[in-house]
C-alpha cells in the first residue's frame, strides 16, 4: 500500500476510509460498543496500549479477539492469577539436549496480547509486563529479544470483586494509553447480541488491513500537524489538574489529590492525531483534543475523600476541566 500512497493527504484519505471498513467487519461479531471500538482503534494506530474497565461477561476477549483477526495480528490470552509468574509472561531459559541453555519465548512475543483481570496477580509479576510495554524488548539473563512489531497490549480489569486483587501500580497505569469502560449494552443491543450468538451459524470476520499498512499509517500519523492553539490547550488541560500549578481548576483543588503528569499531555496529542486521521482530517483541532481527554485522564486523575463523600466520579471533573 506504502508505494500506492502518493502523497501524506491520500494516506490520510486510505486511513479513513480503512476505518469504515474495519468497524463495518467488527460490527459483524460485535453489538454496539462503537466508542470502545473506537478508542481501541486510536490507541493501535498510535502505536499504544489500553486497559480495558468492565464488569465479567461483557465479551471483552471476543471484542479483542475480533480486532485482531481483522487487523491481521496474532494474537495471545494470558489469564492473569495470583500463582502467575514473570517467566509464564516473558518466557525463560531451559537446558537443552547439547548441555546449553535455550530461550522457550512466552506468550508475549505476539502482535497483541490481551492480559486478562491484569490486578489478580501480584506486582512482580505485572511488572514483567513493564519492559515489554515501554521498552518492546524483553530480557532474560542478560540477553535483549525484540518483541514483533506492531506490538499492543489490551488489559483487563474487572471493577467488582475486589477481594484477591493487586491494583496497579502508578508506574504501570501510566504505560496505558487509554483507560476505556466498557459498559452494559443497551435494551435493543442486547436483543440483537443474544439473537446472534445463540444460534447455528456464526459470522466470521475478514481481514481488512495487513500489518505492514498498520506500521505505514502509525508513521503518516505522526506526520499530522499540530497548531500551536491546540497544543497549548492539550497541555494546559493536563496541568490544570495538579494542585501545586498556577492554572489549577477549583475542582482540582477540591477533588482530587494527585493530577495527570506529562506522559498525559504527550498521549492527548498522540490521541488527538489519530482521531483526527481516522476521521479524514489533515490537522488536529480542539474537539480531537476533547475526544480522547476522558480515555487518557480516567487512569491518571487520583479523587480525594471530598469527590467520595459528594459523589463526584472522574468523569464529572474532566467534564469540568475541559
Amino acid at each position: 500500500m506504502e508505494n500506492s500512497i502518493k502523497s501524506d493527504v491520500e494516506g490520510v484519505n486510505e486511513l479513513a476510509r480503512k476505518k469504515i471498513a474495519l468497524k463495518l467487519e467488527i460490527s459483524k461479531v460485535i453489538v454496539g460498543q462503537e466508542d470502545v471500538v473506537d478508542q481501541i482503534l486510536i490507541a493501535i494506530f498510535s502505536d499504544a496500549h489500553v486497559l480495558l474497565v468492565g464488569v465479567p461477561g461483557l465479551a471483552k476477549t471476543l471484542l479483542v479477539n475480533t480486532i485482531s483477526r481483522v487487523l491481521g495480528l496474532s494474537f495471545n490470552r494470558i489469564q492473569f492469577t495470583p500463582d502467575l509468574m514473570p517467566g509464564d509472561i516473558i518466557g525463560s531459559e531451559i537446558l537443552g539436549e547439547n548441555r546449553e541453555f535455550k530461550f522457550v519465548k512466552g506468550p508475549v512475543f505476539t502482535n497483541v496480547l490481551l492480559a486478562d483481570e491484569i490486578n489478580r496477580t501480584p506486582p512482580k509479576t505485572q511488572a514483567a509486563l513493564l519492559e515489554s510495554m515501554q521498552e518492546y524488548n524483553v530480557t532474560i539473563a542478560g540477553k535483549s529479544y525484540g518483541l514483533p512489531r506492531p506490538f499492543f497490549v489490551l488489559a483487563t480489569q474487572n471493577p467488582i470483586e475486589q477481594e484477591g486483587t493487586y491494583p496497579l501500580p502508578e508506574a504501570q497505569l501510566d504505560r496505558f494509553m487509554f483507560n476505556v469502560w466498557v459498559d452494559y449494552p443497551s435494551l435493543e443491543e442486547e436483543i440483537q447480541l443474544v439473537r446472534k450468538t445463540t444460534g447455528i451459524d456464526q459470522e466470521k470476520v475478514n481481514q481488512v488491513i495487513k500489518e505492514e499498512d498498520i506500521l505505514f499509517f502509525q508513521q503518516l500519523i505522526k506526520k499530522i500537524p499540530v497548531p500551536e492553539p491546540v497544543l497549548e490547550y492539550a497541555v494546559k488541560l493536563v496541568v490544570s489538574t495538579r494542585k501545586d500549578s498556577q492554572n489549577c481548576h477549583e475542582y482540582t483543588k477540591k477533588y482530587l489529590s494527585w493530577g495527570a503528569g506529562p506522559r498525559a499531555s504527550q498521549y492527548l496529542i498522540n490521541g488527538a492525531k489519530t482521531h483526527a486521521a481516522l476521521n479524514g482530517k489533515y490537522s488536529v483541532d480542539i474537539e480531537d483534543v476533547k475526544a480522547v481527554a476522558l480515555p487518557v485522564l480516567r487512569h491518571r486523575l487520583i479523587l480525594n475523600y471530598h469527590a467520595d463523600a459528594e459523589g463526584m466520579r472522574i468523569e464529572d471533573i474532566v467534564s469540568a476541566l475541559l
